[in-house]
């Protein structure tokens, strides 16, 4: 069953039509082609343009939508001979980031990524994608794998966040993130992340600071969820609309800044309709940044994503 967000009511309604005159065409009783096409060609028409002026607020909740492609439908589709990787070597294994070792388009690589869950039981099993620092320290172990067999990383992030469980705090939660972050700008192999989703603060950037960074065009990246900063600045998270505003958390805006490199299209109506042209987009844009930036030297690819980096702080001082 399809899942429909608030704004999307009247595509809904549409299309629920359609179902009914599909039904009465199954019992025989009438043929009704032509006035599905009718209100299909609306339908479409609807959706167009309803996804072609989203406001912030509302892409926060497309990059939350429940159908939404998650690591699990990126890595099925997008790898073969994937091999999973689990454990920290020292606590335990997080299930909220998951990677492993598998062929991209006939390239080995290691792949590392945010998991949600598709449905009640896996959100519960991944934490919502929250991950805590055994997630981290996990992929920090997968990363210094692949700088030692000289392997491509490919990161999928989409997390609301870092877990901020005590257990987490005491386990070192902001040590394994800076670590995760130190590291991304140090291994000697190309790095390329994409935002498919949420990308929140740390949690994300832990994953995402790469020689290459893309966002699908619904997806948002910030420094804190809209509620959580409503909640600060206006002690309600009902001002969450205002603040996915004031945030500049769409990839549109973060590709004007240079905090991204490129904005990735999403078939019309978001990932969620058509997951699988979604995900072969993300591939395709992938594949592009590897083929040059598996041509360049350890070292000079080393510098010249610090150098990336080091530019967007001396950018926000000028």
């Amino acid at each position: 069953m399809r899942n429909f967000l608030d704004f999307e009511q009247p595509i809904a309604e549409l299309e629920g039509k359609i179902e009914e005159l599909r039904h009465l065409a199954d019992t025989g009783e009438v043929n009704i082609a032509d006035e599905v096409g009718k209100l299909q060609t609306k339908v479409d028409r609807l959706i167009t343009t309803t996804y072609a002026k989203l406001t912030p607020w509302q892409k926060v909740q497309v990059a939350r939508h429940p159908d939404r492609p998650h690591f699990k439908n990126y890595v099925s589709r997008m790898f073969t001979d994937y091999q999973p990787l689990s454990g920290d070597r020292s606590f335990a294994d997080d299930h909220a980031i998951l990677g492993g070792i598998g062929r991209f388009r006939g390239r080995s690589c290691v792949v590392i990524g945010h998991e949600k869950g598709g449905d009640t039981q896996a959100r519960i099993k991944h934490n919502f994608g929250m991950a805590r620092p055994e997630g981290y320290r996990k992929a920090q172990r997968l990363m210094e794998l692949a700088e030692r067999f000289q392997l491509p990383v490919i990161t999928l992030v989409d997390t609301p966040g870092a877990y901020p469980g005590v257990g987490a705090e005491e386990r070192g939660q902001s040590e394994a993130i800076a670590r995760s972050i130190e590291l991304c700008l140090n291994i000697r192999v190309p790095l390329v992340a994409t935002i498919i989703g949420e990308g929140g603060s740390g949690g994300a950037i832990a994953l995402a600071a790469g020689d290459a960074v893309f966002m699908l065009e619904n997806s948002v990246y910030s420094v804190i969820s809209p509620e959580g900063c409503a909640s600060i600045l206006w002690r309600s998270a009902e001002e969450a609309q205002t603040a996915a505003e004031a945030l500049r958390l769409t990839a549109q805006d973060l590709e004007k800044l240079k905090v991204i490199d490129r904005v990735i299209k999403e078939p019309v109506g978001g990932a969620h309709r058509e997951p699988d042209e979604a995900v072969d987009k993300v591939s395709d844009e992938i594949e592009a940044a590897l083929t040059d930036l598996c041509a360049m030297e350890p070292g000079a690819l080393r510098a010249r994503r610090r150098e990336k980096f080091l530019a967007m702080g001396r950018h926000g001082l000028s």
